[in-house]
């Protein structure tokens, strides 16, 4: 299965891993350091999209593997497009990101998008597009499980389980303005709630939508199974008490899991779209 993955690296040159702190880009980082024939370059973007954690992880797993690490600013938050949150969101974010990994790097960006990937409206692959970025895992044919089924061959443990985690920003339902407070305040919600009901595993889910009508709490199934009214009142108010001024009087309420639902275009939202 890695032979096609290791071919199509060996092709590229050197290379420099976007690196999110996600299954897919920890993955493809971790075989290029491995295999490729000059050690890749690892490229890691903090934003206040960017869950603290999963810069701890990319940091964590750079010691272990030995890799050559550089953390950046993604500045996506100085664009005034990205702010205003449009239903392409994603290609400003993404714009951002290729740009200010080019101002460190002229090798050849790649990223740890997958064939699962191209099925979901992504317009941040237009952007990668316009930067020249390549996907290796799609290129070799790769989907989501066979992604973490490489992490688990590579003894990657707690990586090959993580749960899917988009941006921060994904969150934020279209049209809405995207705010570093709010979120924090969804980071904190979601760690809040993970944390109380022990939602842990590749197939759990935790995600606070933060939607003009109010804040709504989605829940795999069997976590959202687990919470009883009388417990989702008590933890309505504990996430009320956390919220930000003008969230501060937005209703809580908890939902199933859907992914992409803070994704609005003509006041609906399509099929694939992000998560």
């Amino acid at each position: 299965m890695s032979a096609r993955l290791e071919s199509v690296l060996s092709g590229l040159g050197p290379v420099a891993v976007a690196v999110s702190g996600g299954v897919d880009s920890l993955t493809l980082a971790t075989i290029a350091h491995r295999t490729a024939p000059e050690p890749p370059l690892m490229v890691h973007a903090v934003s206040p999209a960017v869950p603290g954690e999963a810069t701890a992880r990319v940091r964590a797993e750079a010691a272990r593997e030995g890799w050559r690490l550089r953390v950046i600013e993604a500045g996506e938050f100085a664009d005034p497009a990205y702010r205003d949150n449009p239903v392409n969101r994603c290609f400003f974010c993404k714009t951002n990101l290729y740009g200010a990994i080019r101002r460190v790097t002229e090798r050849r960006i790649v990223s740890g998008a997958n064939l699962d990937d191209l099925g979901e409206y992504r317009p941040g692959l237009d952007a990668a597009r316009e930067h020249g970025v390549r996907h290796p895992f799609v290129e070799a044919s790769f989907s989501k499980a066979m992604v973490r089924a490489l992490a688990r061959d590579l003894g990657l443990g707690a990586v090959a389980e993580l749960p899917a985690a988009p941006c921060l920003s994904s969150r934020v339902e279209t049209g809405i303005r995207i705010e570093p407070e709010t979120l924090a305040f969804i980071h904190a919600v979601e760690r809040l709630v993970g944390e109380d009901l022990d939602v842990t595993g590749a197939r759990s889910a935790v995600r606070c939508r933060v939607r003009a009508a109010g804040i709504v709490v989605e829940l795999d199934a069997q976590s959202l199974a687990s919470l009883p009214e009388t417990a989702q009142a008590d933890l309505g108010r504990r996430i009320s008490e956390r919220a930000p001024a003008r969230l501060s009087d937005a209703p809580v309420s908890f939902a199933p899991y859907r992914t992409g639902s803070a994704f609005l275009t003509g006041g609906s939202r399509p099929g694939g779209s992000p998560r």
